[in-house]
C-alpha cells in the first residue's frame, strides 16, 4: 500500500488501488484518506489507456461509502416483507449467521439442496469477491444453478461461437482506424475513455458512423447516424453482409483459408435487399446504403460491438451478424482493423482451479425468470433465497412478478449488499457488505486489456465483510470446510494469484498490474486468433441454427400492437453502473419522448404520463425531445423504485422473454401506451394520480 506519510491511514494518506465496477474500462485510482476516511479519489496512471481520469460516478464514489442508506450491521427484519420503510431489528454477526445456516439446513434437510437458489450478478466484482469461497459454498450445498443471463448472454454465445471468445482490439488503437462503426454501445456513458481516441480518429479523417435509435453525444459527432427501431439490428446488419456477397466485395480468399460456414450465411443474408431492411429499420436507405459502401471500402475499419443491439428477440443473430462483418469484409489483419466487444478472457486464467469444488449436476435457473421461478419451480420449490452482488427488483425482467415472488412469506431471503436495495425490503435477513474501497481484490479490465490489484483504501464502514469472509464463515458454521481455504479476503487474494503463471502473477504482486502474453493491444489475426477447436471462424452453426426457435440470422417481427405500440428501451445513463448508486437519485425519473409521440398523446415537457401495458404501468415525468426517433421512448437504467410516482420502474413493463440464443433478457422488447396524468404528488411511493378522462386507463 502507497501512502504520503507512511502513517498506515492514521494521517493524511494516498492509496493506489482500481475500479472493479461493471465498465469496460477498469481505471486505476489514486484515493486520498484522513484518519482513514475517504476525502477523494481520482485517477491514477498506472493503466496507461485510462490516462488519469476517471468518471463522475466513481470520482463522488463517497456519496455510496457514507450514505444514509449504507447497512452498518447485520438486522432481521421485523414486520411483513416489501413495505418502503421496512423495520429491522439489528444483530450480531454471530445471531445472524447462525440464524442463516440453520434456515438454510433446515430447507437442505426438508427439500434439498436445489431449493436453495444463490441469485448473484458479478459484473462489478473481481477475481477474489465472486466465485471464490460463494461458489464454493453453494456446490457443496447441492443448491440450484444460476444461469447469470441478464446482460452479455447473447453477445458471448456470438462471439464464443464465432471465434472461440478471441480477444478484440482495445481502444488506443482506434486512432488507427478509418472507419468506426459504434453499433448499440453509448461510450459517452459507459466506457468514456473509448471516446478521445474516437475522436482522435476523427482529428485524422476517420469517418465515425453511429448505429442507435438514439441521439446520443457520440452520434451528434457521428458523420453518419442511422437511428434504428429496437430490435432491427439484424435485418441491417444482413444488409450489410448481402451488399459485401452481392457486389463482389466480400474477401473470399480470407474466408476459404479462415471461416466455415459462409455460403449458409450469404443465404441468409440474401432475404434482405438494403431497401428492405432500411424499411423495417425505419432508416433512411442511402445513408444505409453509403454506410456499405464505406465499411467496403475504407480500412482499416472497426466495429465497436456493444450490448444494446442485444436486448430483444434477435439480439444473439445480430450480434452474431454484426461480429460476422470484419470475416466477410476482410478486415483483420491490420492495427485498428476488427471488432471489439469485451476482453474478459483474453486471459489464461481459470476460476475453476481455486473454487476446489465440482459443480454439481443441479437444475439451471435463468436469472431473469427469478419472477416465475419463485413460483413455478417444481421438485423442489424455490424455498431459500440468497441475493449477493445484485439488485433484482431493480434490474430483472418482470419487476411486478419479482416481487410478488420475493413476498411469499414461505420464501427465506438473505440479501447481502452494501446499501439497503430495493431487494432488501423483502429480505428476512440483512448483511452488510463492503465497497471496493475496503477489501482486496484483483479488476478485470474488458475494454482495455488489464488486470489490477485492488486494495483496501479507507476503514471499514460499520460492521460490513467482505465477500469472500462471509462464504467462508458460514461453510464453516455448515460443516463444509473441505474445499475453499482462504477465510480472508488478503488470503484468498495470494491463493488465487499464486495459481496464476509467473508473467501475470509477478508483475501483478510487484507493480499492482499485468499484462497478458499477447500483450495490452493485440492486433486480430496476427497476435491472436480463433479460439475455436479448429482455428476457424464458424460462420454458421448448425447446432445452434437447430436449437434456436427460428433458426439463426432469422428476423422475429417486432411485438408492437396497436394497444401497445411504443418501443420502451431503457440505456445506461452517466448516473448508474447498472443500478448502483441508483440510490442516489432523489428527483424523480423522466421518460424520453419524441415530439410527435408527445403531441399525439397532448403531452409537453413536464407532464406527469403513466406507461402501461398487461404487466404492469409507470408514472413519471416527460421529457419532450427530437434525439430519440418516433415511436421510441427512453426511460433511465439502473432507477430505483423511490424514482418513480408509483414506485414502478421500466423493468414493471419488461417481458420475460429470452432472445434468441443465449438465454438474453429482452428489456427492449417492452411495448406501451403512454397517457397524460393530470394531477400527481411525489412523495416515495405514497402518489395520488389523476388520469385524464379522455385517456382513461383500460381494465387489464
Amino acid at each position: 500500500m502507497a501512502t504520503s506519510d507512511g502513517n498506515d491511514h492514521r494521517g493524511h494518506a494516498t492509496v493506489d488501488t482500481a475500479c472493479p465496477l461493471d465498465c469496460p474500462d477498469s481505471c486505476s485510482l489514486s484515493v486520498t484518506i484522513e484518519h482513514g476516511k475517504l476525502t477523494g479519489i481520482d485517477g491514477s496512471t498506472r493503466q496507461a489507456e485510462t490516462n488519469g481520469y476517471i468518471c463522475g460516478k466513481v470520482r463522488r464514489f463517497d456519496r455510496r461509502v457514507y450514505s444514509d442508506d449504507r447497512i452498518l450491521r447485520p438486522a432481521i427484519r421485523q414486520g411483513p416483507k416489501g413495505q418502503s420503510r421496512p423495520k429491522f431489528k439489528d444483530v450480531t454477526w454471530d445471531e445472524a449467521l447462525e440464524q442463516v445456516a440453520t434456515r438454510l439446513t433446515e430447507v437442505r434437510e426438508r427439500w434439498g439442496g436445489e431449493a436453495i437458489l444463490p441469485f448473484s450478478y458479478g459484473g462489478s466484482n473481481g477475481l477474489v469477491s465472486q466465485d471464490t469461497s460463494d461458489a464454493a459454498l453453494f456446490r457443496r450445498l447441492g443448491a440450484s444453478r444460476l444461469s447469470r443471463t441478464v446482460c452479455a448472454a447473447p453477445t458471448r454465445t456470438a462471439a464464443r461461437t464465432l471465434y472461440g471468445e478471441m480477444p478484440s482490439i482495445t481502444p488506443s488503437d482506434y486512432t488507427h482506424s478509418q472507419l468506426i462503426v459504434v453499433w448499440g454501445a453509448n461510450p459517452s456513458e459507459s466506457g468514456i475513455h473509448l471516446v478521445p481516441y474516437i475522436r482522435e480518429a476523427q482529428r485524422k479523417g476517420a469517418t465515425l458512423v453511429v448505429i442507435d435509435p438514439r441521439q446520443t453525444k457520440l452520434a451528434l459527432k457521428a458523420d453518419i447516424h442511422l437511428p434504428v427501431r429496437p430490435g432491427t439490428d439484424l435485418p441491417v446488419a444482413l444488409a450489410l453482409h448481402r451488399h459485401l456477397f452481392e457486389h463482389g466485395l466480400a474477401d473470399t480468399t480470407f474466408l476459404d483459408e479462415h471461416a466455415r460456414g459462409s455460403e449458409r450465411l450469404r443465404l441468409r443474408a440474401d432475404a434482405w435487399p438494403i431497401g428492405r431492411a432500411a424499411e423495417v429499420a425505419g432508416i433512411d436507405a442511402t445513408a444505409l446504403e453509403e454506410v456499405a459502401d464505406l465499411y467496403a471500402r475504407k480500412s482499416p475499419a472497426v466495429i465497436r460491438c456493444g450490448w444494446g443491439l442485444e436486448r430483444n428477440r434477435n439480439g444473439g443473430s445480430a450480434a452474431l451478424a454484426v461480429l460476422a462483418l470484419p470475416a466477410v469484409a476482410g478486415k483483420f489483419g491490420v492495427r485498428g482493423g476488427g471488432y471489439s466487444m469485451s476482453n474478459l478472457n483474453a486471459w489464461p486464467i481459470d476460476r475453476e482451479r481455486w473454487i476446489g469444488a465440482e459443480e454439481s449436476p443441479t437444475r439451471a435457473v435463468n436469472m431473469n425468470h427469478l419472477g416465475r421461478a419463485l413460483f413455478e419451480c417444481q421438485a423442489p420449490p424455490i424455498k431459500a433465497l440468497f441475493v449477493y452482488n445484485c439488485n433484482p427488483v431493480a434490474t430483472m425482467p418482470d419487476q411486478n412478478a419479482v416481487a410478488r415472488g420475493l413476498s411469499r412469506d414461505d420464501l427465506f431471503t438473505v440479501v447481502f449488499d452494501q446499501v439497503r436495495t430495493d431487494t432488501a425490503a423483502y429480505a428476512d435477513i440483512i448483511l452488510p457488505a463492503t465497497t471496493f474501497l475496503e477489501t482486496y481484490d484483483v479488476a478485470k479490465g474488458y475494454g482495455p486489456i488489464s488486470l489490477q490489484l485492488v486494495q483496501p483504501a479507507i476503514d471499514t464502514v460499520g460492521e460490513a465483510r467482505p465477500n469472500v469472509e462471509v462464504f467462508a464463515d458460514l461453510a464453516a458454521r455448515l460443516g463444509l470446510v473441505d474445499t475453499w481455504s482462504a477465510n480472508t479476503e488478503a488470503e484468498a487474494l495470494l491463493q488465487i494469484t499464486n495459481m496464476m503463471p509467473n508473467e501475470i502473477r509477478i508483475p501483478l504482486h510487484e507493480a499492482g498490474t499485468a499484462t497478458p502474453p499477447m500483450g495490452a493491444a493485440p492486433i486480430q489475426f496476427v497476435d491472436v486468433q480463433p479460439r475455436t477447436a479448429d482455428k476457424k471462424i464458424e460462420l454458421f452453426n448448425e447446432a445452434l441454427d437447430d436449437e434456436t426457435p427460428e433458426g439463426l440470422y432469422v428476423f422475429q417481427p417486432d411485438p408492437a400492437s396497436d394497444d401497445y405500440p411504443l418501443a420502451l428501451i431503457s440505456p445506461a445513463t452517466s448516473r448508474t453502473i447498472c443500478s448502483t448508486l441508483g440510490e442516489l437519485q432523489s428527483e424523480p425519473a423522466a421518460v424520453e419522448m419524441h415530439v410527435d409521440d408527445a403531441v399525439e398523446r397532448d403531452l409537453s415537457n413536464g407532464d406527469t404520463v403513466r406507461l402501461f401495458n398487461d404487466q404492469g404501468e409507470v408514472h413519471c415525468l416527460v421529457k419532450v425531445t427530437d434525439r430519440i426517433r418516433k415511436g421510441t421512448i427512453s426511460l433511465p437504467k439502473g432507477l430505483w423504485r423511490k424514482s418513480t410516482l408509483n414506485g414502478s420502474t421500466a423493468n414493471a413493463l419488461v417481458p420475460d422473454t429470452l432472445t434468441d440464443i443465449g438465454g438474453g433478457a429482452c428489456f427492449n422488447d417492452a411495448r406501451v401506451q403512454a397517457e397524460r396524468v393530470l394531477a400527481a404528488s411525489y412523495k416515495g411511493r405514497d402518489v395520488t394520480l389523476t388520469v385524464s378522462a379522455a385517456t382513461a386507463p383500460r381494465a387489464h
